[in-house]
């Protein structure tokens, strides 16, 4: 198969490793990679913000860049969401809305492709640790993604999973969210790093790196030594 990778801003400017292992895992499973270039920002930002006309002159380049992909992946539930799930909506009554319902039905968030599209829970990883796993708002509740990360963590030898109390609760990043409203992501923040630290892990790993930013960034102000790991991470090492 060949899979086109959809890597968002801020995994392309902040965390290229994530979208190196996922190459990386794909390939080892036998599978053609391609990633467009021309490939942009899906729009997200302007969408949440009300700002609809800019965000569809965006994600327009998307419907472009990925209009005869087999299959689009992408490194994030949060942008996979708005391709999959608000791509139909932003488009509704345009031109282009045949186009975007197309690109929403070959769209799929990574954990979600590998153990629902390949059927591989799997991957042949290797990971020393101890790890809690955090579920990003839009994977969880948009795209309904909860046991397929989890399934897949499982079957890593050497690491051991822990659940946090709190793995379903918002970290506080939310985008936007967080510029407007700073005092209420910090305190979200808060509460979701006191679970992690209450599992005495020694990762917090999630498919959506601008929750893992929010969170390390709390983290690190609190001077603890939890890392934080793109499930990609973890599933590409072997060693």
């Amino acid at each position: 198969m060949k899979i086109s990778l959809f890597i968002p801003c801020f995994v392309n400017l902040f965390y290229p490793q994530v979208g190196i292992s996922m190459v990386k895992i794909l390939e080892r499973l036998g599978h053609e990679v391609d990633y467009p270039e021309n490939q942009t920002c899906c729009g997200q930002p302007a969408f949440n913000a009300g700002y609809w006309d800019e965000s569809r002159s965006v994600a327009e380049k998307s419907l472009e860049t990925f209009r005869d992909a087999e299959v689009v992946v992408s490194a994030s539930g949060s942008c996979g969401a708005m391709m999959k799930v608000f791509y139909p909506e932003l488009f509704a009554n345009t031109p282009q809305l045949e186009q975007a319902k197309n690109l929403a039905t070959k769209t799929f968030e990574f954990s979600d492709f590998l153990v629902n599209q390949l059927g591989v829970t799997d991957v042949g990883a290797r990971f020393e640790g101890k790890v809690t796993f955090h579920d990003g708002c839009h994977g969880l509740r948009e795209l309904g993604i909860k046991k397929e990360p989890r399934l897949l963590l499982s079957n890593v030898k050497g690491l051991e999973l822990v659940e946090m109390g709190e793995a379903e609760t918002c970290c506080g990043f939310g985008g936007l969210f967080a510029v407007k409203f700073p005092s209420i992501s910090t305190a979200m923040d808060e509460v979701k790093c006191g679970s992690i630290v209450e599992t005495k892990a020694d990762y917090v790993v999630s498919n959506d790196s601008s929750c893992l930013m929010q969170i390390q960034g709390m983290l690190d102000q609190q001077k603890r030594p939890i890392r934080s790991l793109h499930l990609a991470e973890v599933l590409a090492q072997t060693s």
